[in-house]
């Protein structure tokens, strides 16, 4: 017997809504999001500014929404569409027909920790003798590899990078291959710093060693070839350099595409193999799974291969040049401020930023960033690296460029005028002596309230845990304070609070 009480709970309405009134309401929720276009937002969505194309991304994911990758046979459209990213993706990066490497296949995933947890698991299942197999990473390397590790329960080898060149030492990369070690990983370019790892020396010392290894050009990837036929100074870095076993390339970055599509190529059919997922023992269907998921819908992939269709190869080299020239503009920004400095020079498309002594308070300067209309990533210190300020460049940017340089020098004066952000006495104990086992709910709740991060809903009962705190420098300097286990720790209970349904 259904509780009346109870029906229409979160998202399930008891009699259903008109469907201009849901749309009305999406529109209001979304009216709180950090804008996706307009050039202003430097992290999480690419924006080409290309009129029409979230029209027609929008038209041919809707005609594949429904559409399920299970099997392949039953939709031959799909996999007609997937083999075509593949091969795009594969031109690309240095491989197919003619090439060193032309007999190069992938996968189309989700996105690029998919693609990531996907390599691992090939790597790791292709060594089936190894009890306690091992992957070797730079401690610049995507967090998605820990995530890969965490779950496939592989040990993670982190090498450290260099303080001045943001990048692993390939011997001491070889230093850390034991005999479990499966996969060693490098990447083109990282995401904090957007530096490309020595991709070719790494290859070697791994080939020697008779270990695969995988390229995540996840971030840039796309771009950096574009941006070597402009003339941009590009170290080899995909399948033209011996002893790269895989790539991942995200498409939904700077191919532009809707969220969430990314490839994953192996060199060969062979190493791929051991990346499928096979199970026939049971009643059902036989399962045959060459990514995580099962059923996948087909829209992400035909508005991927829209995208990637309308806007052709002469449209990408476009696209890139337009970002290199705003990418080297913002740079210039930077380096005209007082109190700044570049954490390295931009070689593909990001520019990241750090205080000098005496600087700004960056966390604060990205508060005054954001109340001027610019949202930027603020990232923690770590291993000796300081904290620094992230900004994702696409082609959106090259437009507003010119306004960037006069509100960066505004909100440095701002955030030197407003000061460091200066800790309770008591919250810089906690963070430098509480565990992550010590932290009980009581005091989760507590410092969560402090820091304006209260869980439940609104009082209009918006869901997603309430309205955050417009300016977020206090709680950035309080993980900032922490070691990275408490870090984690404290944005596992801080996100908890925050996703909670509104009953």
């Amino acid at each position: 017997m259904i509780d009346e009480n109870r029906v229409g709970a979160g998202a399930l309405a008891a009699d259903g809504v008109a469907a201009e009134d849901v749309l009305a309401e999406v529109r209001a929720l979304r009216a709180g999001d950090r804008p996706t276009h307009g050039g202003r937002l430097f992290a999480y969505v690419y924006d080409p500014a290309v009129p029409g194309l979230d029209d027609l991304a929008a038209a041919a994911h809707q005609e594949s929404a429904h559409v399920n990758g299970l099997d392949p046979t039953a939709f031959p459209s799909l996999l007609a569409m997937e083999n075509a990213l593949v091969a795009a993706a594969g031109w690309v990066l240095g491989g197919g027909p003619g090439t060193t490497a032309p007999d190069v296949v992938g996968s189309v995933t989700s996105g690029g920790t998919e693609s990531l947890i996907l390599a691992v698991k090939a790597a790791r299942d292709a060594r089936p003798e190894q009890v306690a197999p091992r992957i070797v990473v730079p401690g610049s390397a995507h967090a998605a590899f820990a995530k890969a590790a965490h779950y496939l329960r592989v040990a993670l080898d982190v090498v450290p990078v260099s303080p001045d060149t943001l990048r692993p030492d390939p011997t001491a990369m070889a230093a850390a291959i034991r005999p479990e070690t499966v996969l060693v990983a490098c990447s083109a370019p990282s995401y904090a710093h957007g530096v490309v790892d020595p991709v070719a020396e790494i290859a070697a010392v791994a080939a020697d060693a008779g270990v695969r290894c995988h390229v995540d050009a996840c971030f840039g990837g796309w771009t950096l070839p574009y941006l070597r036929r402009l003339g941009t100074p590009v170290p080899p870095f995909d399948f033209a350099v011996p002893g790269v076993t895989s790539i991942s390339v995200d498409l939904h970055k700077y191919a532009y595409a809707p969220k969430g599509v990314s490839v994953l190529l192996h060199r060969d059919a062979a190493l791929r193999a051991p990346q499928y997922f096979a199970y026939a023992d049971w009643p059902g269907y036989t399962m045959i799974n060459p990514v995580i998921a099962s059923t996948r819908s087909g829209g992400p992939i035909a508005a991927a291969y829209a995208t990637l269709r309308h806007l052709g190869d002469a449209g990408y080299l476009a696209l890139a040049e337009r970002t290199r020239d705003a990418v080297a503009a913002l740079a210039d920004a930077v380096r005209g401020v007082d109190g700044l400095r570049l954490m390295a020079d931009p070689e593909s498309t990001v520019v990241c930023f750090t205080a000098t002594e005496g600087g700004p308070d960056l966390f604060v300067l990205v508060d005054e960033l954001t109340a001027r209309g610019w949202h930027t990533q603020p990232q923690l210190s770590y291993a000796g690296l300081p904290a620094s300020v992230h900004l994702t460049v696409t082609a959106a940017v090259a437009p507003r460029v010119a306004e960037f340089g006069p509100d960066l020098a505004d909100a440095v004066a701002a955030a030197r005028a407003v000061g460091p952000v200066r800790l309770p006495a008591e919250l810089s104990a906690l963070a430098a002596a509480l565990t992550p086992d010590a932290l009980t709910p009581e005091l989760v709740v507590g410092l969560a309230a402090g820091l304006g991060l209260a869980g439940g809903s609104d009082a209009g009962g918006t869901p997603g845990g309430g309205p955050l705190p417009e300016r977020m420098a206090v709680v950035n300097t309080l993980l900032d304070a922490a070691p990275p286990a408490l870090r984690e720790r404290l944005l596992v209970e801080f996100v908890g609070l925050l996703q909670r349904p509104a009953w």
